[in-house]
């Protein structure tokens, strides 16, 4: 084989892995931070890994897949306030970081619309929940989160708690149904009283005014709600029907206005992208002025035709761009570098830090993410070093000030045994973590236990993290098995202090409901390497139950749609583990579903059909295409191959295109694609 064929194919592996490996770290910091408003890294260390992504899949297009974090918005939404639908998506934004980002981005739009004299609005971008209110015949009808932009979680009953919310709207005019878009932010003034308040009464505190008002409005009480300093800011309309349609987006913001719907009052119009820059960079000193968190600006192009004439890129609208301001920084003392092991058994350094104030909080610990990292910023204990709160939630060590540092500093190597449980680490090949390989090691038990039980798994309320510890510690579990075999042990945990008769029956209510949770949630809670809710609803969808799942191959698994090699390993390797397979035969005994609903595979017009798309779409989103695809039972690759019935082809299509012709697919432009599925009784 040639040697640039050779190393061709070596960088597309490469890739291939490294891809695999950041959309797993980028679906569970967004599971974390969306879903359960607890994330683990701050945002700019999360928008490094996303623009990472952004750049292996713009260099090899063939790697997109429908799952892959780039082509959605944030996090499931949480099913136990009910679903809301989202009539028209809400999009995230793509971010710029400087002024460079500012001019790139205005250079694509104005290439787009084929003009530079275009009017900008600049909002300050609020740290908050986003959250989507419909009207109809001027009354509030429904509250819903972002969600995964399509569909989100209804908190209608705690937003009506929220004062200056209008539960009911007069004038003339008025569309029969509209939405509006807005954010639910804490005050930082409130955040510190409730704080204080919750010290005094020996409960933990927030970690960030973000987290307290995302905490506040998903309360099952909406009087827990309602004593919360929570407020809102509204941005966009949605969608209206009927009325008239405004011209410009600030002719929304003065109609919002007027409907007395609060409008950021430091919201301005401007003509030139100097002076949008100008704007950006003022309030990057101004932010700590405002009694609440704004960790940039958004600018919009104001013209609403404009807007709908440069549409969006799979998730984010081409008129928008969010321009973040830089993280909070200051300099400490790295006391220590200590290392936590995780539920897959990865081991995580964190640094102990001298404590010190950044944006109004004490810091006391950090990420260091990796060996490898710590090595890249050459970060060795004893330093002086840089600290940030990157989106004013997660510590993190930027870097060394060498300048200071002592001479006997010596470099951090991770311990070559699990500092648990002693058993020698291992590092696979190619790899970044190191990991304990023991499945019996008490943090790993501890870590998967608290996972099987999560929002996103199965979902048992009342079990956090104290209650999992303490029932490991007292010899109750082993595993999330074990959870089901509770009720026999009633007596046991009525002896444990605090521990009432209503919270213990709580308790065994919550486990019992569990057992009803669709498999995909089940999959989830198992704890697989690399297999997050996506994955698992793929898996469970395809497989249709747990058995039909641990007796395939890995050829079986790989020919999924969407579903790489590391993926396959990874559940083959889980599967081959006796204590796995003795935790699958705890949930079978305790008549923990596992099956697939029937008729989970969806049926439809398109069944037996394969579809690609590629490019940019005009009228319908890529996104959507695929979602309409997969809805009348049509399968949607990733890639090209010989199963692909057709290729969806929309502007600047690539090297998709290239291999389709190659194989004589069927190529559809939007036309075509729009006859097809008219010829098949779907309208678009």
């Amino acid at each position: 084989m040639p040697k640039k064929q050779t190393d061709d194919t070596r960088d597309y592996q490469n890739a291939k892995l490294r891809v695999e490996e950041l959309r797993a770290q980028i679906a569970y910091h967004e599971h974390r931070y969306h879903v359960l408003d607890d994330p683990e890294i701050a945002d700019g260390e999360f928008d490094k890994l996303t623009i990472e992504l952004r750049a292996i899949e713009a260099q090899h297009s063939e790697l997109i897949t429908p799952d892959s974090p780039t082509q959605r918005v944030g996090g499931a939404p949480v099913e136990t306030f009910g679903i809301v639908e989202h009539r028209v998506p809400l999009l995230s934004l793509n971010n710029a970081f400087d002024a460079d980002g500012l001019r790139a981005w205005h250079k694509r739009a104005s290439n787009i619309i084929e003009r530079t004299d275009f009017a900008m609005i600049c909002e300050p971008k609020i740290d908050g929940l986003a959250c989507a209110l419909v009207y109809e015949d001027g009354r509030l009808l429904t509250a819903a989160t972002r969600g995964d932009g399509t569909r989100g979680e209804n908190i209608t009953q705690n937003v009506r708690t929220i004062r200056s919310i209008p539960q009911r709207i007069t004038g003339t005019g008025l569309p029969a149904r509209f939405e509006v878009r807005g954010e639910i932010y804490m005050t930082k003034s409130g955040f510190e009283k409730l704080n204080a308040e919750r010290g005094k009464a020996g409960l933990p505190l927030f970690a960030s005014p973000r987290n307290s008002a995302a905490g506040s409005v998903r309360q099952l009480d909406p009087k827990v709600t309602a004593a919360r300093p929570l407020d809102a800011f509204w941005y966009q309309l949605g969608w209206q029907d009927g009325g008239r349609e405004p011209a410009t987006h600030w002719d929304v913001l003065q109609w919002l206005k007027k409907l007395n719907f609060r409008v950021n009052p430091s919201i301005q119009r401007f003509g030139t992208l100097d002076d949008v820059a100008a704007f950006c960079e003022s309030w990057i000193e101004r932010r700590d002025s405002l009694d609440y968190e704004i960790d940039g600006i958004v600018i919009k192009v104001d013209e609403l035709a404009l807007q709908r004439q440069m549409g969006a890129v799979g998730r984010e609208p081409r008129w928008a761009i969010a321009y973040k301001f830089p993280p909070t920084q200051a300099t400490t003392t790295l006391l220590a570098i200590q290392v936590n092991v995780g539920r897959t058994g990865t081991l995580n350094p964190f640094a102990v830090l001298d404590p010190v104030r950044i944006g109004g909080v004490t810091v006391k610990l950090a990420t260091l993410h990796n060996e490898a990292v710590i090595h890249l910023k050459d970060v060795r204990v004893g330093d002086t070093v840089i600290v940030q709160r990157a989106g004013d939630v997660i510590p993190q060590v930027v870097g060394p000030v060498l300048s200071k540092r002592a001479a006997n500093a010596k470099r951090f190597h991770m311990p070559t045994n699990c500092p648990v449980c002693r058993t020698p680490v291992v590092r696979g090949e190619g790899e970044v973590a190191v990991r304990c390989p023991n499945r019996q090691c008490p943090a790993q038990r501890f870590r998967l236990l608290e996972h099987f039980v999560s929002r996103g798994a199965m979902d048992i309320d009342g079990l956090g993290e104290s209650i999992a510890f303490l029932l490991m510690e007292r010899g109750f579990v082993q595993d999330g098995g074990d959870l089901y075999r509770l009720r026999e042990r009633r007596d046991d945990l009525l002896a444990i202090d605090r521990f009432g008769e209503k919270s213990v029956d709580r308790l065994l209510a919550s486990i019992d409901a569990s057992k009803t949770r669709p498999l995909a949630r089940v999959i989830v809670a198992l704890g697989i390497r690399h297999v997050g809710g996506e994955v698992a609803s793929v898996l469970a969808t395809h497989f249709g139950s747990i058995d039909a799942l641990i007796e395939a191959g890995i050829d079986q698994i790989v020919e999924i749609p969407g579903i790489g090699n590391v993926i396959a390993e990874s559940v083959i390797e889980f599967f081959a583990d006796d204590d796995s397979r003795a935790l699958v035969e705890k949930l079978r005994a305790a008549g923990v579903n596992l099956r697939a609903e029937k008729g989970a595979a969806r049926e439809g017009q398109l069944s037996g059909l394969t579809f690609v798309v590629t490019g940019h779409l005009e009228r319908l989103s890529r996104d959507a295409a695929e979602s309409l695809i997969k809805q009348y039972g049509g399968a949607v690759a990733s890639s090209i191959s010989k199963k692909t019935n057709y290729l969806v082809v929309g502007a600047e299509a690539g090297s998709k295109l290239e291999k389709a012709q190659k194989l004589g697919t069927t190529l559809l432009d939007e036309d075509a694609f729009a006859a097809l599925l008219h010829e098949n009784g779907i309208e678009i």
